[in-house]
């Protein structure tokens, strides 16, 4: 009995642990196809801002939603299109995303409020979550180091254009997600080099 026990832990461990192995190979792939296709990438996500935008009036004409919290939503989502304006070069010091920032935990302090009194399922309550509070910003999230290796953000006073593009360019030295998604990547499965 204890050993099957035992073997249940041991299984859920490998499993949390191929979870999140799929997720990061997800989210590493993800960030190349922004990287990769800014443009599209920006449609994309307006989309979804007027996807989320719609579905913040729906709650209020048809589940009756408190308007502070619509209103913020919609807020958020102005401020986020402000955020479109400059895409994919997303500063994160810049007042737009410092303001999205403090939106972002606004909405779900309010949420959270509004949950803890009115009773949804577990299901609505996540689908609500997740359209109105988590989609537009993980998009933001994961589009962060698409703006790094966009010309001429990249050239340092005095660096030439073209020689920059050539040495420095869209394969050199990373940053940000992807960064952080590299060493991840090194260090769970670290390359071998040829020795002739």
């Amino acid at each position: 009995m204890w050993f099957m026990y035992v073997l249940s832990w041991l299984s859920l461990l490998v499993q949390v642990a191929f979870v999140t192995l799929a997720i990061a190979a997800g989210l590493y792939y993800l960030a190349e196809l922004i990287e990769e296709y800014t443009v599209a990438t920006r449609r994309i996500i307006k989309g979804m801002i007027w996807f989320s935008s719609a579905v913040h009036v729906g709650l209020f004409l048809f589940e009756h939603f408190p308007a502070l919290l619509v209103a913020s939503g919609l807020f958020s989502n102005l401020v986020y299109v402000g955020l479109l304006q400059s895409f994919p070069c997303v500063r994160p010091g810049s007042s737009n995303f410092l303001l999205s920032c403090v939106l972002v935990v606004l909405n779900h302090y309010l949420a959270f409020q509004y949950f803890a009194e009115e009773f949804y399922l577990f299901s609505e309550v996540l689908a609500y979550f997740t359209f109105c509070l988590w989609l537009i910003p993980f998009a933001f999230f994961v589009s962060l180091s698409a703006g790094e290796n966009v010309l001429p953000s990249t050239v340092q006073p005095g660096d030439d254009v073209v020689s920059n593009y050539f040495t420095k360019g869209k394969r050199g030295k990373r940053s940000g997600i992807l960064l952080i998604f590299s060493f991840i990547k090194e260090a769970v499965l670290p390359s071998r080099q040829k020795i002739y």
